[in-house]
């Protein structure tokens, strides 16, 4: 689907379809028009309005300082440009703290364009999860590392590398599908823990450093174009793909799309064992 119009958007029932067929898909995390429209014609299927903003766009060490009106702004942006991809929005740090809080936050990013939002934790998450599902709100929830937790958790470190953390991730997966989860995200797991909930999981996952087996593969836009920021190191599941394009930045989108939908990213060089 490299630079043409799609026949139809992308939907979450695309996505459920994409999965049965075992197709892989691609998001990518986009925050202003110009790229959202690069982006999808390019043939990625989803767009994430990422808080990882705070960091490529803000210059902030982390995804902490992020606001609802920094996504809201650049989720109406990113609509605006959208040719027909599924977008999805982060709810950032502490907008989800309450279930009522959750409604609000995820309602005014809907009314912004979001087809769906993204919510960071573990089985804690299940009622917000259920009562946003229920109204009508679509949920992806993201798993492993978790960026708005990272003075909790030490750093950005690989999760579920022992078996008792293992298996409560995939506890986890399982409560937060039952609860409505249309979207999990793994993020920084082990490769066979990234399989094993792939296969156990009805709905869609999409992996980023959680291997090749996942249903999706997400980047941040900037890293898979060789513009991690400095203050951080590159990670272990980054790969730039602007040398692979001969047309610029349109054509390294592209040919991020289909290394993931050919199953060539991630290699192994990419992945947590």
């Amino acid at each position: 689907m490299s630079s043409q119009a799609r026949s139809r958007p992308v939907s979450i029932p695309t996505l459920n379809a994409m999965k049965r067929r075992g197709e892989k898909f691609a998001a990518l995390t986009a925050y202003d028009a110009m790229f959202a429209e690069l982006v999808s014609r390019a043939g990625v299927d989803v767009l994430l309005v990422g808080d990882s903003l705070g960091m490529v766009l803000q210059g902030h060490d982390s995804t902490l300082p992020v606001t609802l009106e920094d996504v809201i702004y650049h989720m109406e942006c990113v609509k605006a440009g959208n040719q027909g991809s599924l977008i999805m929005a982060d709810l950032p740090f502490m907008t989800y703290a309450s279930e009522s809080q959750s409604l609000e936050s995820a309602a005014a990013l809907m009314r912004a364009g979001a087809h769906m939002v993204k919510l960071e934790g573990g089985a804690w998450l299940a009622e917000s999860t259920r009562l946003l599902t229920e109204r009508g709100i679509p949920v992806c929830a993201h798993m492993g590392l978790t960026p708005q937790s990272i003075n909790r958790l030490g750093g950005y470190r690989v999760q579920g590398r022992n078996t008792e953390k293992a298996n409560a991730i995939i506890e986890e997966a399982t409560i937060l599908e039952e609860s409505g989860a249309s979207i999990l995200l793994l993020e920084c797991v082990p490769v066979e823990l990234g399989r094993t909930i792939t296969e156990r999981v009805d709905v869609p996952v999409i992996g980023i450093g959680a291997g090749p087996h996942t249903d999706g593969q997400i980047m941040v836009m900037h890293d898979m174009l060789g513009l991690t920021p400095s203050i951080m190191k590159p990670p272990k599941f980054v790969k730039n793909f602007l040398p692979e394009s001969t047309s610029g930045i349109p054509g390294a989108f592209e040919a991020y799309a289909s290394a993931v939908k050919e199953g060539r990213f991630p290699a192994p060089e990419h992945c947590f064992n």
